[in-house]
Order: C-alpha cells, then structure tokens, then sequence
C-alpha cells in the first residue's frame, strides 16, 4: 500500500486525535505525583510510553510520501528500521529481529485460537471484587476510594456467584480466599488454551500485544486498540466495588440483576468491537512472523 503525504498525515491526525488526551493528562499527573485510579491503567500495566504512544509510524507493507520538513517535524521517522528511497519511506522487512518474528508467531496462534473459541459473557466482571474479596481496608489497592458495599456485603456477594475468570493477569490478583472460588485456575502457560474473546481484558490486551510489535504493526491498529483498551477499561471500573462517582464513573451495579444485564450488553459490544481488531492483529503479525 503507498500513502500520500496528504493521506498519511490524516491518518496521524486521526491517531493524535484517539490517544493525546489520556496522554497527555498521564504526563502531567505524573508530574504532579498525582494518581488516577482509571486512566494510569493504560500507561503503568501497558508499558508501552505515552511519547512513543503518540509517534505515528506506517506499518510493515505500507509506503509512505515524505518531504525534508516531514522528517524535521516527526524525528522519528528517521529510525533506521525505515529506508528512505525516491521520496517515499517503508519499514525494512530483513530488519525485523528473530526474536520479534517469534513473538509475532505466538500471536499469530494466541489471536486464531481466541477467534474459534466460544465466548464468554456472564463473568459480569467479577474479577475487580475477587481482588478485594476479605482484605481489611488497609490491603486494598486504591486507597481513598471507597467500596460501595460493606466488607461483608461484597464477601456475601461474591459468594453468591459463579467466578469464571480465564484471563492469566486477572486472576493473578484474586486475593488467596477468591482463588479456590474460581471455576478456572489460569496460568501463564494456559493462555492459548483458555483466553477467549468475551473477555474484557483479553480484548484489551490486543493494545498491549500490537503494541508490543512496533514499529511493525503500525500506528493505526497500534491507537485503535488504545482507545478500545480505554473503553474496556471505563466499563471494568464503572462495575468494580469502588465508588468512584467523585471522578464522573457511574457504577454499573452488577449486585442487581439490572447491573449484570447492563454490563453483559457492554461486554457483548466491545467484545464485537474487538473481533474485528484480532483478526487486523493477527493478519499483521502473521506477516511480521513472515518477515514480509
């Protein structure tokens, strides 16, 4: 695919537009040594850093039409993974790392096998309560947030449901007494067996695995999975135990019937929304595996 100057910098645009908010503001908190206990999320578990978040690059098989003043203007640009030929700029394919092309791979097969798996939407997103299920007021995460059900309400509660999590990350911060609750006991090693695209964090996942793949990837799928991330996110919070109305999230109450069938239709959107962003992932991950 060749873009033109004109069509590539629409596209930056367009990227500057989904991700400089949520960056930008991560910065200043960060320098301000303030918090958040929503938005951090995308740049402390994500590691991927809010500067090279916003550094708009075409993915592998695109070309691109540059000038002098484009490459001033985006430094980056001048990466030597891009060779620069007749005015026009692309990823260099044989500069793709071993290492990068077998990660690719697993993605490749983590992305297939999430698509042919049956989804799940009735874990009502348990998760966030299984992490604060019988910890004192001292041992839980967001300190000056209160839970909007008592300790022993929110035990009661959880005792009451089928925990179903199988997502790895998830299920690693369920506190000790949540564990043997769970219909599934993730780990590392299970990921390809068990993650599967009802999830809310493995399809916000998809921001960190194509991240993960940069500058191959490209920046357009890179941002969309930002902002899908950042969608899933609000959701997860809004039906945590937190009241976090103070910071504008309305809780979806998934204690009531109505809040379950709240969050099971906001699942269900943003899991179709993500099916869509798998399959563009493992496409070009499938490609970078190639090394074409």
């Amino acid at each position: 695919m060749k873009l033109t100057r004109e069509e590539w910098q629409a596209r930056r645009a367009a990227h500057l537009e989904r991700v400089s908010a949520l960056a930008d503001a991560f910065v200043q908190r960060r320098g301000r040594e303030e918090k958040h206990p929503v938005e951090d999320f995308l740049f402390t578990y994500y590691n991927l850093s809010p500067a090279r978040l916003k550094q708009w690059l075409p993915a592998l098989g695109v070309e691109i039409e540059v000038t002098g003043d484009d490459l001033q203007a985006c430094p980056w640009l001048g990466d030597m993974r891009l060779e620069r030929l007749d005015g026009r700029l692309r990823l260099r394919a044989a500069a793709i790392p071993p290492r990068t092309r077998e990660l690719a791979a697993w993605i490749t097969h983590l992305c297939a096998a999430i698509a042919t798996r049956p989804a799940r939407f009735r874990c009502f997103g348990l998760h966030e309560w299984a992490m604060v299920y019988r910890l004192s007021a001292a041992e839980i995460r967001h300190q000056g947030y209160e839970l909007r059900l008592p300790p022993e309400d929110l035990a009661r509660f959880v005792e009451s449901q089928a925990l179903c999590c199988t997502h790895y990350d998830a299920f690693r911060f369920f506190t000790p007494e949540a564990r043997p609750l769970n219909a599934f006991q993730p780990v590392l090693e299970t990921r390809p067996e068990l993650e599967q695209g009802g999830c809310l964090h493995t399809n916000m996942d998809l921001y960190k695995w194509s991240a993960k793949l940069l500058p191959w990837t490209g920046s357009d799928l890179v941002g969309e999975c930002f902002a899908h991330a950042w969608r899933g996110r609000q959701l997860d919070m809004r039906a945590s135990p937190y009241d976090l109305r103070a910071l504008g999230y309305e809780p979806v109450r998934i204690e009531t019937p109505e809040g379950r069938a709240e969050y099971e239709t906001a699942q269900r959107h943003l899991a179709g929304e993500a099916a869509g962003l798998r399959e563009r992932l493992r496409a070009v991950a499938e490609r970078i595996a190639a090394g074409s």
